[in-house]
């Protein structure tokens, strides 16, 4: 694929991720050498900004753990005021395909969409989550759809590419906790328009997830909550 036209951001959250950072911007870096890429690193305890900053990215520190929601809004903040076109979040534990960025991007670009969204559910691929979660993830997908009025398969993918609006309203507006899902919500009661495309990611490079069968059912109804709460107040 040719190069992009555009002014490329990744943006990687990063919470004590020292064992994989590392290898996530390297691998950026050679699937897609024309973005810039910024760490923010989530009140790390560990050494994972230090790691990002030898690694060659700009590293951007919360003084405590905030939480996802706030540490992309801090990435959003970031490609606004220094104006990049398309913002993409790389998660860095090593999940995402560095190799799938430029397909994001493009797919982004010649449909004019303000959101593409990396589906792990569209094609092939042989991701299989527990019993909780793909329980979880199959209530959004058909609650999310019914709201936007287009079929979502991944709405808890964190693999997105975003617009410049796109940008200008998660800097001023992004949903806390796993925010993933209640964004769809919000970007289209502003009228955005949001787009998949199928990834295949890979397991964890290192760590292991912090959501547990318990966690994924207390997840599971506050995300719904935050959907039908959005649904009746204005954006």
């Amino acid at each position: 694929m040719k190069e992009l036209k555009v002014r490329l951001l990744v943006i990687i959250p990063a919470f004590n991720e020292e064992a994989s950072i590392g290898g996530v911007i390297a691998s950026v870096k050679r699937h897609a050498p024309e973005a810039d890429i910024v760490v923010v690193n989530d009140g790390s305890i560990d050494a994972t900004a230090e790691v990002a900053t030898r690694a060659g990215a700009t590293v951007l520190s919360h003084l405590y753990n905030m939480g996802i929601g706030a540490t992309m809004q801090t990435g959003y903040k970031y490609a606004g005021r220094y104006g990049y076109d398309v913002a993409v979040q790389v998660d860095g534990d090593g999940q995402h395909p560095a190799d799938s960025i430029r397909f994001l991007v493009d797919t982004l670009v010649k449909n004019r969409a303000d959101l593409v969204v990396g589906s792990r559910f569209l094609g092939e691929g042989d991701y299989k989550p527990s019993l909780a979660r793909s329980t979880g993830m199959a209530i959004f997908s058909k609650v999310v759809s019914a709201v936007i009025k287009v079929k979502v398969t991944d709405t808890t993918s964190g693999f997105r590419a975003a617009g410049k609006r796109c940008i200008d309203f998660f800097s001023s507006r992004y949903p806390d906790d796993y925010p993933e899902v209640e964004a769809l919500v919000l970007l289209h009661k502003k009228g955005f328009s949001i787009m998949e495309v199928p990834v295949t990611m890979s397991e964890r490079a290192s760590g292991h997830s912090s959501i547990t069968p318990v966690k994924s059912v207390y997840y599971m109804v506050k995300v719904l909550l935050a959907i039908f709460v959005d649904l009746l107040k204005r954006v």
